[in-house]
């Protein structure tokens, strides 16, 4: 499914996709647009809670800028509210970081929870 929260679209697919643009874009409002008020990122380095905490995180504290994440691959059910995202992390020459997939939660159109797995 493809989908662009600025289309109007607020599908699960949508928002995970949107929310990827919003970090590689730097649109922090683009961001706090996207996550529920007590979302949650667990990963394997720290866990953040609220949204207000992550978008300051994802701002002004990054231990890497100017990342992007291509996704690889986009993974949900037509009845269902969860996504699975595999991607990739690259720094700002283009090299791979890491792999991830990210298991989104949602409520009702928001995101509720990222949880990050690495290899």
């Amino acid at each position: 499914m493809t989908g662009d929260q600025g289309s109007g679209d607020r599908s699960p697919a949508a928002a995970a996709r949107a929310y990827y643009r919003a970090l590689d874009g730097d649109d922090y409002e683009l961001l706090a647009d996207l996550l529920a008020p007590e979302f949650r990122h667990l990963r394997p380095d720290r866990t953040l809670t609220g949204r207000e905490r992550f978008v300051q995180f994802m701002r002004d504290e990054r231990p890497m800028r100017d990342t992007s994440h291509p996704i690889d691959a986009l993974y949900h059910q037509d009845d269902g509210n969860d996504v699975v995202v595999r991607g990739r992390l690259l720094d700002p020459d283009g090299d791979l970081v890491v792999r991830f997939v990210d298991v989104f939660t949602f409520e009702g159109t928001a995101i509720r929870e990222i949880q990050t797995f690495t290899r």
